[in-house]
């Protein structure tokens, strides 16, 4: 384990630092990793399993300041990264560090890819990842009864697992069982839902998902549409009550990797179950909000703040 503090020397080796966001559409330019606000302190490759996987590790990122109040309980960021489950890495380039100067925590989480583990092995680890912060969220100031769920694309199904399975016992195993893997709100940027129903909605040209070789399917153990109870045990709608967090999603409307109609199912089963819920489609965004415009990356990041204090109150 190795504690940082982000200095205006520091910032400059990290801008410089890059980042592949791996996907099911072909590899797209390398982007940078955002920097975080100088006097952050990062501790790196905190193991949320003792001995376990090598990727069954956090960084845990506290906001300036944090070292100089430390008694203060402050809200998490629970950021799982995107990668189309078999590629990522929590050294992500969409990792929310802009949230450190409103005063937010963020850890961001590495779990078993599908080549390591099949599902579900990914939200185990998230799971188990959010119950490691709650046992030592007095030792690093964060407030056990603030925890968000963040993640896009694949990490964006997990986020979303997190949230609507948080009380699905199947899912908890291993450390820390004492304390709960439940988290207080969801931010699901573009991750798929129901897996079944992605090749029926994908734009002219998008990727396929039902074929052996796909994503979804190596995660599953095999074709998804041979394997039906497997996708639904994957799918965050499976699990979705009312008393679940409240859900911010948003989902660019020409998609390619993961259809729109994702992000439509899982707003349809939260409003109908009653949980409160926020849907922000991005007209002509690809995935990873490809082709925003400008104000649309500024109404992302408003909307997206602006649920979160909702939250924070």
């Amino acid at each position: 384990m190795k504690t940082i503090v982000v200095s205006a020397l520091s910032q400059f080796a990290l801008l410089g630092a890059l980042a592949t966001h791996t996907g099911a559409q072909p590899p797209r330019p390398r982007l940078p990793v955002p920097v975080p606000p100088e006097g952050t302190a990062i501790h790196r490759d905190l193991a949320y399993v003792p001995n376990g996987h090598p990727r069954q590790k956090l960084d845990l990122y506290l906001p300036p300041g944090a070292a100089a109040a430390p008694q203060t309980k402050r809200p998490l960021i629970v950021y799982v990264h995107g990668g189309a489950f078999l590629g990522g890495d929590k050294n992500s380039p969409f990792l929310p560090v802009r949230l450190l100067s409103k005063g937010y925590a963020v850890a961001s989480l590495n779990y078993r890819l599908s080549g390591d583990a099949l599902f579900p092995a990914q939200i185990r680890d998230c799971k188990a990842a959010v119950r490691w912060l709650r046992a030592h969220a007095p030792g690093y100031g964060l407030d056990p009864a603030r925890f968000v769920a963040w993640g896009e694309s694949a990490g964006g199904n997990l986020a979303a697992l997190l949230g609507t399975a948080g009380d699905v016992k199947t899912f908890d195993a291993g450390e820390n069982l004492a304390h709960s893997s439940a988290v207080q709100g969801v931010v699901d940027h573009y991750g798929p839902t129901d897996f079944l129903q992605m090749d029926a909605h994908r734009v002219p040209g998008g990727d396929t998902h039902d074929p052996a070789d796909s994503p979804e399917s190596r995660l599953v153990g095999g074709p998804i549409q041979k394997n039906k109870e497997k996708v639904a045990w994957a799918n965050p709608i499976t699990y979705v009550t009312r008393d679940d967090p409240p859900f911010f999603i948003a989902h660019g409307d020409k998609d390619r990797a993961v259809p729109f109609h994702q992000s439509e199912l899982l707003y349809a089963a939260l409003k109908k179950a009653g949980v409160r819920a926020t849907f922000l489609p991005v007209p002509g965004a690809d995935h990873g909000f490809k082709d925003a415009t400008p104000e649309q990356a500024r109404q992302i990041d408003e909307a997206t703040d602006a649920f979160l204090r909702a939250i924070r109150k």
